[in-house]
C-alpha cells in the first residue's frame, strides 16, 4: 500500500511576478476504501463474474471509488465554509463582529440558494481567527510529559497581525493607563507582530458521511504563505505528477485518504506577457536615468600626470604572539614624489582584542578598517631611478592587567602596484637584549626594547649609504599579522587607451614619465619586432638555402 505515495511533505518556496490574487490550487481527496468494505465489494463482484466462468485479475486491484470522494478550485483567500462553521454562523445571536456578520449573511445565502460547492473541503483565510491554527495545534515542548511554561503558553496563543491593517488612532486613553488583570482577549489583541505574510489554511473534514461537523475531524491539507514581494510558500508542494499524498485519519476507525493537490491558475497570454515585459522594461529603464540623475554625468579626474591611489584596507587578525590583550600601531609612510591631502590621517590604532585558541595557535580577530589616499606625480623626468611605492608599517602591542604594554612585534608591508583585491600575512619580529634580567623586567614589570624609528624595520629613511650593517643587532621571530587590502588607482592615462602599447605598459609610463620600466619595455618591444621579422624571413626561404645560409645556433645566440 506504501507503494506509489509521495512522502516529501516539505514546503517548496516560489516566485512570482503576477499578483497572488490569481493563484488558484485544485484541490482532491478520495477515500480508501477500507477493508470490510473491500471485502465486501470484492465478493459481489467476484460472484458476478463467476456466473459467467471468468473471474478478472483487474477486480483484486480496482480502487473502489466513494461518495466521499470531492474535487475543489481554490483561489487565494477564497472562504469556503465547513460544516462546523455553517451550523455556528447561521445563528444570528452567536455573530459579535463584523466579520462574523457578513459570515452569517454568506451562510444564510449559501443555505437559500443551495448552491454551496464543497462538503469536506473548507478554507481558513487570513482574516480568520484560525490563521494561526497550525501553530497553536502544535507543541512547542520537546518532552511528551513536560509542563509548558507561561511563556510557552502565551507564544502559542498570539495572534499574528496582518500587514495592511491600518494602524490605530494614536489617542492616548484618559483614564486606565495601566491595566492591572488583562484578560485573554486584551492581550491578544494588544500583542502586535508586524508582519508581511498573509496566510491560508485548506482544511478537510474527514469524518464519517453523516456526522460532518466535529472539530476532532477537521485535517489540514496545505497551507499558503504568500508577502508582498511576490515569494509564495506552499506547504505540500503540488503533485507534479507524483504520487497522492497518504492522510490518516486518528480514532479506533482509522482511514486513508489520497490528497492530490494541483496548480490551476489560469496562464498568461501573450499579450499580457509581452505587455508586462514592456512595463518591467520602462521601469528599468526609469531606474536607470533616476540613479544616473543621483550620481551626474561629470566623473572627478585628477590633474594630469598625476596617479591617485586609494586603499582601503583591514586589519584582519594577529597570531602566534606570546601574551593576550593584543592591539596594533600602523603608519604609512609616503616616498619621494607622492603625497597626500592635509587632513589625511596616515596611522592610527586598533582596539585591544583578546585572543582565542583556534588549533594550535592563538588568534586575536582585529577587523579593524582603514583608508589612504594618495597622490603621485614625478617632479624631474630626467630621473631614471625606479619609483618607490608606499610602506605601511605597524607594531604589535600586548596589555595586562596593570595597563603596562609589552612590544610584541615589527613589521611593514609594501602596498601592491596593482590594483584589486590583497590578502596580505605579514611577519614579525622584535628586538632582543641579552641575559635573562631583561626577559624577568619583561615578564614582572612590562616594556622591552624598542625602535627609536620605525622604518629601521625596513630601511631607514635617513640612510644615504650602499649597504647597510646590522651586524650585532639581535632579533626573535613572533607572530604574523593579516592585511586585506583593495586597491583603487585612478589616472587620465586609463581613460587613454586607444592603442594596445598603452595598455601594455605600467600605470606609471603612462603617466608620461620616461622611467627605467619604459626603456627596458622599448628594448623588449624592438627584440619581439626584430625576431619576428627573422623568423618570417626564414620562413621564406627554401630550406637548402636556410641549412647553408644561416648558421642553426643562430636564434638561439641572438
Amino acid at each position: 500500500m506504501a507503494d506509489g505515495w509521495s512522502t516529501d511533505t516539505g514546503e517548496t518556496v516560489y516566485r512570482s511576478r503576477d499578483s497572488v490574487k490569481n493563484l488558484k490550487i485544485k484541490v482532491q481527496i478520495q477515500r480508501v476504501t477500507s477493508t470490510a468494505s473491500l471485502s465486501q465489494n470484492l465478493q459481489q463482484q467476484v460472484l458476478a463474474q463467476q456466473e459467467s466462468g471468468v473471474i478478472e485479475l483487474d477486480t483484486f486491484n480496482s480502487p473502489t471509488q466513494t461518495a466521499d470522494d470531492e474535487e475543489l478550485v481554490v483561489g487565494w483567500q477564497e472562504k469556503f465554509f465547513s460544516q462546523f462553521e455553517m451550523d455556528l454562523y447561521q445563528t444570528e445571536s452567536a455573530c459579535h463582529t463584523p466579520l462574523e456578520q457578513q459570515y452569517h449573511n454568506e451562510v444564510t445565502a449559501l443555505k437559500r440558494s443551495k448552491r454551496r460547492r464543497n462538503q469536506r473541503i473548507f478554507t481558513y483565510t487570513d482574516f480568520d481567527r484560525f490563521t494561526n491554527w497550525e501553530e497553536q495545534a502544535q507543541s512547542l515542548t520537546t518532552p511528551a510529559k513536560s509542563t509548558p511554561t507561561l511563556l510557552t503558553e502565551r507564544m502559542a496563543n498570539v495572534r499574528h497581525r496582518r500587514q495592511d491593517r491600518r494602524p490605530a488612532e494614536m489617542n492616548v486613553p484618559k483614564s486606565r493607563l495601566i491595566v492591572w488583570e488583562p484578560s485573554d482577549e486584551f492581550m491578544k489583541n494588544s500583542h502586535i507582530i508586524n508582519t508581511p505574510v498573509q496566510t491560508m489554511h485548506i482544511m478537510a473534514d474527514l469524518g464519517p458521511s453523516g456526522k460532518l461537523g466535529m472539530k476532532e475531524n477537521e485535517y489540514l491539507l496545505c497551507t499558503i504563505r504568500a508577502d508582498s514581494n511576490g515569494v509564495i510558500t506552499i506547504k505540500p508542494d503540488f503533485n507534479n505528477g507524483r504520487g497522492p499524498y497518504r492522510l490518516e485519519t486518528e480514532g479506533e476507525k482509522r482511514e486513508v485518504w489520497r490528497l492530490f493537490l494541483e496548480n490551476a491558475s489560469a496562464s498568461i497570454s501573450n499579450e499580457e506577457k509581452e505587455r508586462e515585459q514592456r512595463m518591467y522594461r520602462d521601469l528599468y529603464n526609469r531606474h536607470r536615468d533616476y540613479l544616473n540623475s543621483l550620481v551626474g554625468q561629470e566623473f572627478e579626474m585628477p590633474p594630469p600626470g598625476v596617479l591617485r591611489l586609494i586603499v582601503n584596507g583591514e586589519i584582519v587578525s594577529a597570531m602566534g604572539y606570546e601574551y593576550d590583550n593584543l592591539y596594533v600601531h600602523f603608519l604609512l609612510e609616503l616616498p619621494n614624489n607622492w603625497s597626500s591631502l592635509p587632513f589625511q590621517a596616515l596611522s592610527g590604532v586598533t582596539q585591544t582584542c583578546r585572543t582565542r585558541a583556534l588549533g594550535k595557535d592563538n588568534v586575536a580577530f582585529f577587523s579593524y578598517p582603514f583608508s589612504f589616499e594618495a597622490f603621485f606625480k614625478k617632479e624631474d623626468e630626467s630621473d631614471e631611478s625606479l619609483p618607490q611605492w608606499p610602506v605601511l608599517y605597524f607594531k604589535v602591542l600586548s596589555l595586562d592587567f596593570w595597563q603596562r604594554y609589552r612590544t610584541e612585534g615589527y613589521g611593514y608591508l609594501v602596498l601592491p602596484s596593482s590594483p584589486g583585491y590583497h590578502k596580505v600575512t605579514c611577519q614579525t619580529w622584535r628586538p632582543l637584549q641579552s641575559g635573562t634580567v631583561a626577559e624577568l623586567r619583561r615578564f614582572f614589570i612590562g616594556g622591552a626594547p624598542e625602535l627609536e624609528d620605525i622604518s629601521y624595520v625596513r630601511v631607514p629613511g635617513t640612510f644615504k649609504g650602499d649597504r647597510l650593517s646590522r651586524f650585532g643587532f639581535r632579533t626573535q621571530t613572533t607572530g604574523s599579522v593579516t592585511f586585506t587590502l583593495n586597491c583603487i588607482q585612478h589616472a587620465r592615462a586609463f581613460v587613454d587607451a586607444s592603442s594596445l602599447k598603452k595598455r601594455r605598459q605600467t600605470v606609471l609610463d603612462q603617466l608620461g614619465g620616461h622611467s627605467q620600466q619604459g626603456s627596458v619595455y622599448n628594448v623588449l618591444e624592438a627584440f619581439q619586432r626584430a625576431r619576428r621579422r627573422m623568423q618570417e624571413a626564414r620562413e621564406s626561404l627554401p630550406r637548402d638555402l636556410i641549412s647553408t645560409t644561416i648558421p642553426p645556433n643562430t636564434e638561439s645566440s641572438a
